[in-house]
C-alpha cells in the first residue's frame, strides 16, 4: 500500500491559550467550579504546556461554555462532515485522483455519532461513486488513524480496490465537558478540532514522494481501559484522563515498535523518521525518555501540538504531512498512535 497524498482541514477560528483563559474567567463556569479547579485551569492555560493555540468550530469562545447535549450534537453534525470532506478534497487534489477513481472510503471519529454515518456525507460532498464501499469506524479515540489504514491495507490487497480514501475527523469542541475532575479540566485545555485524509493506493503515484506501508503492529491492553476513555454522562461525552497516560503511552509504544521491528528483522537505530501522536507535552517527554530519542526526533509532533493542540485521531496526518513537506530524510519511518482502550498501533513506512 502507498500513501499517494495527504490532505488536512481545520476550522477557520484560531484561539490562543490566553484567549481561552480570558473566556473561561468571564464565563459562569468560572464561579461554578471549585478554587482548586480554577487553579488547575490557570496552570494549564497560562504556563508552558506545549500548546500555543487551537482551532475550534465555534465563532466565539462564549459558545464553548454552552455545554448541553443538543448544542454539542449540532456542532458535530454541522462541522464533522464539512471538515472531513475538506480534508478529503485536499488529498484528492494533491494525488491528482478523480472522485470516480475512489473505490472505498473509511471515516474514523470518536467525538460524535451520526446515523447514517459520516462516510455517506463524505461520499455526497466529494461526488464519489454511489457503489463506493463506505465504512465508519468509531470508538478508537486518538489511536484511530492506524486501524483505519490497517483496514485500507487489507482492502487494497484484495481484488476490489485500487484507491481508498482514508479520513479521520474530530470535533473535540463537540465533546466539551466541565467539572471539578482534574482530568476533565486538562482535557478541556488540550484538544482542538481538525481532519486529516489520505489517498491510499495499491500502486505508487509516479509524481509523488514514495511512502510505502510495509508492516504494522497493534497492542490492546484491556486491563488499562479505565486509564483513558470516554464515558456518557448527562447525554454527553466526558473524557476520563488519568495521570498514568504518559507512562502507558510510552510503554505500549515501545512494545509495539519492538515487536514489529523483530518481525521484519530491523534495529531501532535504522529508523530515520518518527511520526508520533503527541497526546500532550508530557506524553512526548515520556516517549523521548522511554525510546531514548533526541528532542529533534519528535519535532514535527511537537510543532503540530503547539499549533493545533491534540487533534485526537486526525493528529498523525498533520505530523506525517509536515515531515514530508519539510523534506525529512527518507529511509525507514515509524508512525504510531495510542489512545482509549488502552490501545497502541504502529506502522513501518518506507520513504524515499
Amino acid at each position: 500500500m502507498y500513501v499517494n497524498a495527504l490532505g488536512t482541514a481545520l476550522p477557520e477560528k484560531r484561539y490562543t491559550k490566553g484567549d481561552c483563559w480570558e473566556a473561561f474567567t468571564a464565563s459562569e463556569w468560572f464561579g461554578r467550579l471549585e478554587p482548586r479547579s480554577r487553579a488547575i485551569a490557570k496552570l494549564v492555560l497560562t504556563r508552558a504546556n506545549g500548546i500555543d493555540e487551537r482551532r475550534l468550530s465555534v465563532d466565539s469562545l462564549d459558545e464553548v461554555f454552552a455545554i448541553d447535549p443538543e448544542t454539542l450534537h449540532r456542532r458535530f453534525a454541522l462541522h464533522a462532515p464539512r471538515l472531513a470532506a475538506a480534508a478529503g478534497a485536499a488529498a484528492l487534489r494533491r494525488a491528482a485522483v478523480t472522485p470516480e477513481a475512489i473505490d472505498a472510503v473509511i471515516v474514523t471519529t470518536c467525538t460524535g455519532y451520526l446515523c447514517p454515518g459520516l462516510s455517506g456525507y463524505v461520499i455526497e460532498r466529494l461526488g464519489l461513486r454511489q457503489d463506493v464501499l463506505g465504512f465508519d469506524l468509531v470508538g478508537q479515540g486518538c489511536a484511530g488513524a492506524l486501524p483505519n489504514w490497517q483496514l485500507a491495507s487489507a482492502m487494497l490487497h484484495g481484488s476490489r480496490c485500487e484507491h481508498v480514501l482514508s479520513v479521520c475527523v474530530e470535533i473535540c469542541s463537540a465533546s466539551m465537558y466541565l467539572d471539578d475532575d482534574p482530568g476533565v479540566l486538562i482535557s478541556a485545555c488540550l484538544f482542538g478540532d481538525g481532519a486529516g485524509a489520505a489517498i491510499l493506493s495499491r500502486n505508487r503515484a509516479a509524481d509523488q514522494r514514495r511512502v510505502e506501508w510495509r508492516e504494522t503492529g497493534s497492542f490492546i491492553d484491556t486491563r488499562e481501559r479505565d486509564a483513558l476513555r470516554f464515558e456518557h454522562r448527562g447525554g454527553m461525552l466526558r473524557n476520563i484522563l488519568t495521570r498514568a497516560v504518559p507512562t502507558l503511552a510510552a510503554q505500549h509504544a515501545e512494545h509495539v515498535l519492538a515487536k514489529t521491528l523483530e518481525r521484519v528483522e530491523l534495529k531501532r537505530d535504522q529508523i530515520n523518521g518518527w511520526i508520533f501522536h503527541a497526546g500532550g507535552r508530557d506524553v512526548l517527554i515520556a516517549l523521548e525518555e522511554r525510546l531514548r530519542l533526541p528532542p529533534e526526533a519528535l519535532r514535527h509532533s511537537r510543532d503540530a501540538l503547539r499549533q493545533y493542540g491534540n487533534l485526537s485521531s486526525a493528529f498523525v496526518y498533520f505530523v506525517l504531512d509536515a515531515a514530508l513537506a519539510d523534506g525529512a530524510p527518507g529511509g525507514w519511518w515509524w508512525m504510531s498512535a495510542f489512545g482509549a482502550g488502552f490501545t497502541c498501533h504502529g506502522a513501518l513506512l518506507a520513504v524515499e
